[in-house]
Order: C-alpha cells, then sequence, then structure tokens
C-alpha cells in the first residue's frame, strides 16, 4: 500500500488547485474547514441524544454502566476532531507554520485511538455478556440479541480499526511530496469511524440490522461536498479518493459477506473468548 500511495505521490506534484493560487477564492480554503465541522456535526446528533437515552437506561438498571476506556476513547475522538477542524482553520487562514507545529499532536492522538478503540471493543462485549447472564428475563432477551448486533459490528470496529490508521499514515507520508494528498486523506480516513455517529441516528433510512450498505452510503453521502466541489473545482478525481476507494471496496465487499453469517458470529465470539 505504501508503494501505491508513493506512486500517486510522484504523479501529484502539480500545483494543488485548492491551495492559495491566483485563481483560488474563499470557498477553495474554506471548503476543508466546512467539512472538519460538519463532521463535528454528524459526531454531536449521532452521540448525544443516544448517549441521554443510554444513560437514562443505566440508571434504570436495564443495561450496564458506562466503562471508563469509553470516556477515554469519547476524549480522544472528540480531540482528533478538534485538531482537524484547527487544522483546517489554520490552512484556511494562512497560518501553515503553525499548522505543522500542531500537526504533530496526530502523531500522539492516532496511535492512542487505536490501542483505546482495541480494548474498547471486547470491555464493551464482556460487559454486555456478562450483563446478559444475571439480567430480568426480559432485559436478558435483550441482551442476546445486543450480543449478535455487537459481533456484527465487530466487522466495523475491526475495519476502522485498519483503515483509519492506514489512511492516516498515507496522509502523514504525503506531507512533504503532496499537500494535495496529505489534506484530503487526513478528511477520508476521519469519515471512517463515523458510522459509530450515524448508526445512532436511527431516524435515518437504513438497512441495518441486516446489512451496513447504507452506512456505507452515509459515509460517501458526508464526504459527498468536499469531492463535489473538489471535482467541480479542479475538473478531475483526485488521487486520494482512488486510494480511499481501491482499499475501501473491497474491505467492504467482505464485509458484506460475512455480516450476520453463523460463521462469523461463531468466530466473533472465539474472537472475544466466551
Amino acid at each position: 500500500m505504501a508503494t501505491v500511495a508513493g506512486s500517486f505521490m510522484l504523479r501529484d506534484r502539480r500545483p494543488d488547485l485548492l491551495s492559495g493560487t491566483p485563481r483560488a477564492h474563499a470557498i477553495d480554503r474554506w471548503i476543508f474547514v466546512f467539512t472538519a465541522a460538519w463532521f463535528i456535526l454528524i459526531v454531536l446528533v449521532g452521540f448525544i441524544p443516544d448517549s441521554v437515552m443510554k444513560i437514562g437506561a443505566v440508571q434504570a438498571g436495564q443495561r450496564p454502566p458506562f466503562p471508563l476506556v469509553l470516556h477515554f476513547h469519547a476524549v480522544l475522538m472528540g480531540s482528533f476532531l478538534v485538531l482537524l477542524l484547527t487544522q483546517a482553520t489554520l490552512m484556511a487562514t494562512g497560518r501553515c507554520e503553525l499548522h505543522k507545529r500542531v500537526g504533530i499532536a496526530a502523531f500522539v492522538l492516532v496511535p492512542a485511538l487505536v490501542v483505546v478503540g482495541s480494548i474498547l471493543a471486547p470491555t464493551i462485549y464482556h460487559q454486555v455478556w456478562n450483563f446478559a447472564q444475571v439480567a430480568p428475563a426480559g432485559v436478558k432477551q435483550e441482551m442476546q440479541q445486543r450480543l449478535l448486533a455487537l459481533e456484527n459490528i465487530l466487522l466495523l470496529q475491526m475495519r476502522i480499526g485498519i483503515m483509519f490508521p492506514l489512511f492516516i499514515a498515507i496522509a502523514l507520508k504525503a506531507r512533504g511530496a503532496s499537500a494535495g494528498l496529505h489534506k484530503r486523506m487526513m478528511f477520508l480516513a476521519t469519515a471512517m469511524p463515523l458510522p459509530a455517529a450515524i448508526d445512532r441516528m436511527t431516524w435515518l433510512p437504513t438497512t441495518l440490522p441486516g446489512s451496513p450498505v447504507a452506512t456505507d452510503l452515509y459515509i460517501l453521502l458526508a464526504v459527498s461536498p468536499l469531492f463535489v466541489w473538489d471535482v467541480a473545482r479542479n475538473r478531475r478525481v483526485h488521487e486520494a479518493y482512488s486510494i480511499w476507494m481501491a482499499v475501501n471496496v473491497p474491505v467492504a465487499l467482505l464485509v458484506y459477506s460475512l455480516w450476520d453469517t453463523p460463521w462469523w458470529h461463531a468466530t466473533a465470539r472465539a474472537i472475544m473468548g466466551v
């Protein structure tokens, strides 16, 4: 994958039309700020009502309390989204040197997110599993269904756990060679964890729990403002989108093929050690 990204960087040494050339204008500078704010809005709309509901369920004894690692994950992910917005704003306002210095934080936040995420998934699963063993009959049946859903969600969590740091690594590697690939890939990488918020918007039309296809379509919708403006402004599809799709499509097809199959449920339980 590094070789593929490197070849795109060599081809992408043309001046980036979205960065400060004489023909650039306000939308060119601020589209990335808008996209970062748009991502934050998606997360807030998805998580705030869901969190309020779950707090009530915890207080009513209908679900286990939130584990400490969940709070760590929320702080880290929130910090990363604020960092993305800050970095986009610094570039839009011409403070490139400060952008470079602040960007060092990504080298800490991204590994921390991966580590905490790898702890969070089994922690939540085991918490629900243990709660299901002692819950009242009505709640127990609900928890059993929740376990099946968590086993499917594990596929999405594994995909995010691999692809988010992979795309961030490509973005960071491109910093010096291709500013265009760097900034677009940072946003495309950030889009990968958005299903955690999107799937909590129960008022959206969805294919869940039968299939995650709708979730993937919502990811495409989330990045569409940036993509549409990019194509309209530059009259071409930037290489960043080609890399992103080349990796995403086969992995998505694999997830679809495994989703809710007896083999995957058995495998997920083996992975979780239950």
